[in-house]
């Protein structure tokens, strides 16, 4: 099954953009899954066991790294990725 997240990451501290970017560069590494980011939040496309095991695990770094951090995750079965029309 196909899923698609939408993940906003808050760090509760003042330097709060290089933790943003480093759990983006980590969930780009996972070759099985796609990553898109925007201003606003990053989304993730791919089958559910997959992405959600991906995102889990670079939660749970940035979990043990940051001192403080708060996920927002919207999950929806199906792959809700934006084509372009034609």
């Amino acid at each position: 099954m196909e899923c698609s997240v939408e993940i906003s990451m808050y760090p509760l501290n003042k330097d709060y953009k290089k933790p943003i970017i480093s759990f983006i560069h980590s969930l780009r590494k996972y070759p099985f899954i796609k990553v898109k980011t925007n201003g606003m939040s990053t989304q993730v496309f791919g089958e559910y066991n997959r992405v959600m095991r991906a995102i889990n695990s670079e939660i749970e770094t940035s979990f043990l790294i940051e001192n403080k951090v708060v996920f927002n995750l919207k999950i929806l079965n199906g792959n809700f990725e934006e084509k372009p029309s034609l």
